[in-house]
Formats: C-alpha cells, structure tokens, sequence
C-alpha cells in the first residue's frame, strides 16, 4: 500500500514522527527528519520541519530529502498542481505560525491551504488498486487546548471535521473497502460546559467575535509590545483597542473581577510586581503561558461559559469513531494501544499478538 502522513503541526512532530520514525526521544526532530526522508512514504504534507536537535553543519532535512528522492512543494500553486505518479511527495505549506506548524485555522489567510485540501490532495496522490492508508492529525487543536483558547480549539476542530468529510466522500465511492477510524491520543485541558459563573447558563456567541487565536495576538502584537515597552511606561489602555480587534471584549463591558484579573496578569506580563497579598503560582494560573493573553481567553471562555481545568493532558477517556469495512472492531472500551491491532486486522496483516503488560 502507498503510506500518507498529514498534520497541521510540524510533520517531525510526535504523532506523525510515530508513523515513521524510532528514537529515544521525540525531541530528536533532526534524526526523525531523516527517518522521514529513508521512510519511503508516499506523501507528506501540512506543516514543516522543526529540526531541534540539527547540529552545525547538518544539512537541512529538506535537502535530504529531496536527494532521497521526494518531491518538496512549498507554494499553494506547486500543491495544487501536483499529479497521481508525481512520486514521493513532501508538500509543506507556504504560511508557517509557531513551531513550523500551520495557522490556527481563525488565522488562516483565505488563500491559504487547509487541512482538508492537505487530505483531499493525498487521496488524489495515494489513491490506486493496492490501496493506500492515511493518517491524519489536527495537532493544533491540542496546542490551543494546552493554552486554554476555546475559540482557536474549537474553530481548529472544525477544520479536522472537514478534513474527516474528505475521507467520507472518498468512502462512498469506494464503501467495500475503505475503512475511517477517527479519535484522539488524549484530552487536553478539561474543556468542559458548564462555567460556575454562568451557573446553568451557556453564552457561545460571546466567542463568536474572537479573530485571533492565541498565538496571532501574541505574535503580531504583544510580543512587540513588550519589547518596546518597559513596567514603567506600559500602560493597559493602550492595548484595549487590540484587544477588542482580537477577542472582542469591551473593557467598558467587564465587571470588576475581570477587570482587576486582566490588570494583574497585565502587569506579570510587563514584569512588574504585584502586591505580596495577590500573588500566584505562575504556573497554576498561566500554565507557562503569556499571562495576559491567558487571562484574556479565561475571561472570554467563562464569560461563553466554557471552562478549563488544567494546561496538561488529562484522562478523561477519548471516544473512538470507526466507519467502513471492519468498523465493529472499534465499538467498546479498550487500550488506545489496541487500535494498532485492530488497525492491522482490519488491513490483513500479520502482527505478533498482543502481550500483556502485567
């Protein structure tokens, strides 16, 4: 079969790496770089290549790959021009955010790819009488899960739903024999409904007027901010207007507790010192993050009545979606290690049996 791996994150990032590659840590992005490039897969595609770990001197990966035979795209219009029999393909994104992943999708210019197209042009590319598998991550709706940004997880999950309705059209063409399974490795956050603030009560339009995740806010604006300005001359009122742009919150509109939060994760933020009585373990209120954009999007979120309770993984369990040839397999509960065997029954391979872990 013809393999595809996709991800809105970095393609040496540790769900795709785990398609391809093997190492003691997946903080070896060099070395899986070049387990990505010896793997022989058919097709990558979506974000680029983080690379930690390369060393002076190292080529880049792009370049070994090339040499090992992929062809590497990294224009909208070379993507869309690729053919069935176009070879091993390495299709990275023209616009790369944080971490050479692609934009939240609320950032995504709108002549920017998705991560549908990513799945609609492997398909296209991998499709062929001896079949073909295909994984498929939304990775950034973990990343926006991890910094407790409802709208940016939410409008990411979003996009992977019209990724997963790619496979489903590819699926009814072709129903005897394709399977779909769609889950998670985890939950991240404790996103939940149900804010005590809102008590019953759910206000989801209050996140409509988000435009930009997290991420954007930051990098195209407070990361500036904060270089040219010091705890003594910054001032709040000055970024109100950004604010408003990007998470639409009125200051005029906020009770005292949001504005008083706001204010004291402003002023961390701008390194200066909050009374001895109000101070926070950094970590249990920001999670390591920037904490005046954190606090923004606890405001917005609770104000929706969304609510977080960590900036970690979590066990809540994950549900599991199966569609196609073999999807009974997939009822019940089990291990997340035994989708892999499930998987290979469902492919006719043979795989050594499952041993017990005891």
């Amino acid at each position: 079969m013809k393999v595809g791996v996709v991800s809105s994150v970095s393609l040496d990032h540790a769900t795709p790496a785990g398609c391809y590659a093997k190492v003691a840590s997946r903080g070896q992005m060099y070395d899986i770089c070049l387990q990505l490039s010896a793997s022989g897969f058919d097709y990558f595609g979506g974000g680029g290549l983080e690379q930690s770990g390369r060393k002076e001197g190292q080529e880049d990966a792009r370049n070994v790959a090339k040499k090992n035979g992929y062809t590497v795209v990294t224009t909208a219009a070379a993507f869309k021009a690729l053919k069935p029999g176009a070879g091993k393909v390495l299709a990275v994104n023209a616009t790369l955010q944080d971490s050479n992943a692609m934009p939240y999708e609320m950032d995504r210019a709108s002549d920017d790819l998705d991560l549908a197209a990513y799945t609609r042009k492997g398909i296209e590319l991998l499709e062929g009488p001896q079949g073909f598998f295909m994984m498929v991550e939304g990775g950034k709706i973990d990343w926006a899960c991890h910094a407790n940004d409802g709208a940016a997880s939410i409008k990411d999950t979003l996009a992977f739903e019209t990724a997963v309705s790619e496979a489903v059209a590819f699926a009814a063409k072709h129903p005897a024999d394709t399977l779909i399974v769609v889950t998670g490795d985890h939950e991240t956050g404790g996103m939940s409904i149900g804010f005590s603030g809102t008590k019953y009560s759910t206000f989801f339009e209050k996140i409509g007027p988000q435009e930009g995740s997290f991420t954007a806010f930051n990098m195209s604006f407070f990361d500036a901010y904060k270089k040219t300005h010091t705890k003594q001359n910054a001032d709040l009122e000055e970024v109100l207007p950004v604010v408003e742009q990007y998470f639409g919150l009125k200051w005029a509109e906020l009770n005292d507790v949001e504005k008083e939060t706001l204010q004291r994760a402003f002023t961390r933020s701008m390194g200066g010192e909050v009374e001895r009585a109000a101070q926070e373990d950094v970590y249990l209120v920001y999670g390591g993050y920037e904490p005046f954009t954190t606090a923004l999007t606890h405001v917005l979120n609770q104000r929706a009545g969304i609510g977080w309770t960590t900036y970690s993984h979590t066990g809540v369990p994950v549900i599991t979606f199966a569609q196609g040839a073999g999807q009974d397999a997939f009822g019940g509960y089990y291990d997340n290690t035994d989708i892999f065997f499930k998987l290979a029954a469902a492919m006719r391979l043979a795989v050594p049996a499952k041993t017990s872990s005891k």
